[in-house]
């Protein structure tokens, strides 16, 4: 809730979301009309009460149905995930996203977005860790999923966690993995042919160009025969990426050096072949967790060999955001899932399930924001 005292959720409605409001205002060249609106949805944050969406759109109906229970109450009591995501959809009420006219379909976070598509920034750093692979099998594959881990921690609405990701050391990385899985999945997709991986991603930017390093690797080694990408249907969370994102994502490993350049043309090639498929759906910018998503989005799910999820927000959707002991089996929570998966997150919530309540101490010994920080890091996988 974000009522919890003095809680990660409570210090984001507090603080962090105000001042992403302020952000969308400066970084956009929006009129009047629009910068007032977004100046009173910050208002209502701080002081006022959370209303409805005023406006005609196809989702309308949607929100009126989750968002009946809290309309009328502060944002400061209200579940955590439920809050974010009506903030998130609020935004784009305000901004005109849904409505004809200049506005339509304007991502508010584009221009914070393109930052990281500079030939200095993303395709530096995902050119950097090209260079850097092992040559073949599991030690290349385990390299690649954990530059898609950490690649998390870039994450544009916590920017602590992003500066985190450019000052880190492999060395530091890997003690600071607290659940490794990566073993179990290697031998997963490895035992039997597999035909077909779901990629539900997370931010666009850094961690995407490493998501699709190791979409490459799976496809280009036949770990798998085809990778469906599963993008936000609409801005979402500043950062998180959307089929747009990816288009901008290819460009942008043209900039990088010589590998990058060839990653691009072989994605292109697997885009043309449909060995790669992007795709939406509307759950994806929901407030609604894994156990209640749609039925067809469920069958997509259940019709995959493996399913890999990324990020935090993804973390706390399949185990209901919800206080469970840290020793909870993740396996007993999830068990409604349908398809074999892992979760590969930075911490960026107060939420973890599957490790010992004793190493929970030693962490809040060492660092009180452990689970907050950005700095550890979990693979986490249901097979």
């Amino acid at each position: 809730m974000t009522s919890d005292p003095d809680s990660f959720a409570w210090r984001t409605f507090k603080y962090r979301i105000p001042a992403i409001v302020e952000e969308v205002i400066a970084l956009n060249a929006f009129p009047d009309d629009i910068n007032r609106d977004l100046q009173a949805l910050k208002q209502e944050i701080i002081e006022g009460r959370i209303r409805g969406l005023r406006e005609a759109a196809p989702d309308v109906g949607f929100w009126v149905e989750v968002s009946r229970p809290y309309i009328g109450r502060s944002w400061l009591e209200v579940p955590w995930y439920w809050a974010e995501a009506f903030f998130y959809r609020r935004v784009l009420e305000a901004t005109r996203y849904f409505q004809p006219g200049p506005w339509h379909l304007f991502d508010p976070y584009a221009t914070k977005k393109q930052a990281e598509w500079r030939p200095d920034a993303a395709p530096a750093l995902a050119a950097k860790a090209l260079e850097h692979l092992p040559a073949e099998g599991f030690a290349r594959f385990e390299a690649l999923l954990h530059h898609s881990l950490w690649g998390n921690r870039v994450d544009l609405s916590y920017n602590v966690a992003g500066d985190l990701a450019r000052l880190s050391r492999p060395e530091e990385d890997k003690a600071n993995l607290l659940i490794d899985d990566t073993p179990r999945i290697w031998e997963y997709l490895t035992q039997q042919a597999r035909h077909t991986l779901v990629l539900i991603t997370d931010n666009a930017g850094t961690e995407l160009l490493m998501d699709l390093a190791l979409v490459d690797f799976l496809i280009g080694h036949q770990l798998v025969q085809q990778v469906i990408m599963h993008l936000k249907p609409q801005p979402f969370f500043v950062s998180d990426a959307m089929i747009s994102d990816v288009r901008a994502a290819l460009e942008a490993l043209r900039h990088g050096d010589a590998r990058t350049a060839a990653l691009r043309v072989r994605l292109v090639d697997y885009l043309h072949t449909g060995r790669l498929v992007l795709t939406t759906h509307r759950f994806y910018a929901s407030s609604l967790f894994y156990f209640e998503m749609p039925d067809d989005l469920r069958a997509q799910l259940a019709a995959a060999d493996f399913v890999l999820l990324k990020g935090d927000v993804n973390y706390r959707r399949i185990l209901g955001d919800a206080h469970w002991p840290v020793d909870t089996p993740f396996q007993r929570i999830t068990a409604y899932f349908p398809a074999p998966f892992a979760n590969l997150r930075t911490l960026k919530g107060e939420l973890i399930v599957g490790i010992s309540e004793e190493l929970a101490r030693r962490l809040s010994q060492l660092e009180s924001d452990w689970m907050v920080n950005g700095r550890r890091g979990l693979i986490q996988a249901r097979l």
